[in-house]
């Protein structure tokens, strides 16, 4: 029996419905944003909110850049969280395939120093990672955030991957073997490819918390030109009084760059890319 017309129509426009729905709960934060910038000060305070941007108010923006290094901030930012994912990607795959794929004595308990580092706060490192990185001298370069960034999301890269890589079929490592390859050949050659969708996945989380992280960036780095966008931001909250439309068209701009990057990444992050790469 056919389904109606009319119901599949009804079911199409609910279901378009509630994705025009979702995406607009989605991208709000971001237009608030932009409206809280581009609205005169004495309406921010009104009983009644304005729901529309005041394009008279976008000299703001020019102001931000002119008057404040958000330039530099986003361009460290920018150097911070590619470089923590690159670097979290590049330590990260072997350890995993290890896991994965090898069997000794004590392997079963490997993972279990990966978990407990996720449960130690970064606030509670801070001072010992300031002594550590004092005496290697790298205190006030981007060097030593990439670093400590890296140091988190190493290990949960690496439970990520090699859940990745439980899910690759042995046959596939087999018949690289007898063709020739070595290990090193199959990790970079076969495996990584055909876990594409977890290290994309994976390179975004590095990413987020290289971005958006602020404790490293607040205590280890104090030299003006070397700060990132969120200290940069959190400068601007004031004791007496906050600028808010300064604070608002920075935040925009430092939000927008990260959900760009994401856009751009979340067409790899699919499944099934092993499907059929074995036949049954």
């Amino acid at each position: 029996m056919k389904p109606n017309p009319g119901t599949l129509e009804w079911r199409h426009g609910l279901r378009m419905a509630a994705v025009l729905g979702l995406l607009g709960l989605a991208v709000f934060p971001l237009y608030w944003m932009l409206v809280t910038s581009l609205t005169p000060s004495p309406a921010l305070f009104a009983a009644r909110p304005q729901m529309t941007p005041s394009l008279a108010e976008a000299g703001v923006y020019g102001a931000a850049f002119s008057n404040t290094a958000v330039t530099v901030w986003l361009r460290n930012s920018a150097i911070v969280a590619f470089g923590t994912a690159a670097l979290s990607l590049a330590l990260a795959i072997f350890p995993a395939y290890a896991l994965s794929r090898m069997r000794f004595r004590g392997w079963a308990l490997l993972g279990l120093p990966l978990f407990i580092t996720q449960m130690l706060p970064e606030a509670m490192l801070v001072v010992p990672l300031f002594t550590i990185f004092g005496q290697l001298g790298l205190l006030n370069t981007l060097t030593v955030l990439i670093l400590a960034n890296t140091a988190f999301t190493v290990p949960v890269i690496t439970l990520i991957l090699k859940g990745a890589i439980d899910g690759v079929p042995i046959e596939v490592e087999e018949a690289a073997v007898i063709d020739g390859c070595s290990r090193l050949d199959i990790v970079l050659g076969v495996v990584i490819p055909l876990v594409g969708p977890t290290l994309a996945a994976a390179a975004v989380i590095a990413f987020f918390h290289g971005w958006n992280e602020y404790v490293f960036a607040q205590t280890l780095v104090s030299e003006p030109a070397l700060h990132t966008a969120s200290v940069g931001l959190a400068g601007f909250v004031g004791e007496l009084s906050t600028p808010l439309h300064t604070v608002m068209a920075i935040g925009l701009m430092y939000t927008l760059p990260a959900v760009v990057f994401y856009l751009f990444v979340q067409r790899y992050v699919v499944s099934g890319m092993t499907a059929g790469s074995v036949k049954g």
